[in-house]
């Protein structure tokens, strides 16, 4: 399958759109930022803020989307195999992106993160099972990764609010060996 080229002014316009809404995002909370405040601080104009997105929601979503895919280094976990070292750092890249967005306006949209982050590991757990495990079904294969994904999201959200902090790494790591004989037990 051929890859699409996109035209590099289209790439630079979209990351300047994104990049003045996550400015505004720590400058003001997300019910109050307007399209005209992010045309303003990208130095758009409105036509170009919608040709390259249908409102301010998807442009939350698809900022949040590509934070998330930087964060995560998805193309190197696809190929990877499902162990306890690319869980653990599965999970040390969720709970830092988690911690980078509470330094900026996200109450609110919540919802619209956690569904981002569990949509992407979801696509990630999958992957990463039909490399391991190429002959079970796949629906199988899909159940399982909804459920790595929302276990590995829980996890994240219930260390955030721990009151003891504890790193990441050594939070997931006594859940681990349930996950992994969990796995081996498909």
């Amino acid at each position: 399958m051929k890859e699409v080229k996109v035209d590099p002014r289209i790439r630079r316009t979209r990351k300047l759109i994104m990049d003045a809404f996550i400015e505004l995002s720590s400058q003001k909370e997300f019910k109050d930022i307007t399209v005209k405040d992010i045309t303003a601080e990208a130095m758009i104009n409105r036509a170009t803020f919608y040709y390259h997105f249908e409102d301010i929601y998807d442009l939350l979503d698809k900022s949040l989307s590509e934070v998330l895919l930087v964060n995560l280094n998805c193309e190197t976990y696809k190929s990877s195999e499902l162990n306890e070292e690319v869980v653990s750092s599965i999970f040390k890249a969720i709970t830092e992106f988690q911690m980078s967005l509470s330094t900026r306006c996200h109450r609110g949209y919540e919802d619209t993160i956690a569904r981002i982050i569990r949509e992407q590991l979801e696509i990630i757990f999958y992957h990463m099972l039909v490399n391991q495990r190429s002959n079970d079904d796949v629906q199988t294969l899909k159940l399982t990764s909804v459920m790595l994904s929302w276990g590995i999201y829980g996890a994240s959200v219930e260390w955030k609010r721990s009151i003891e902090k504890v790193e990441p790494e050594a939070y997931i790591k006594s859940v681990l060996p349930f996950i992994m004989s969990g796995i081996g037990g498909m």
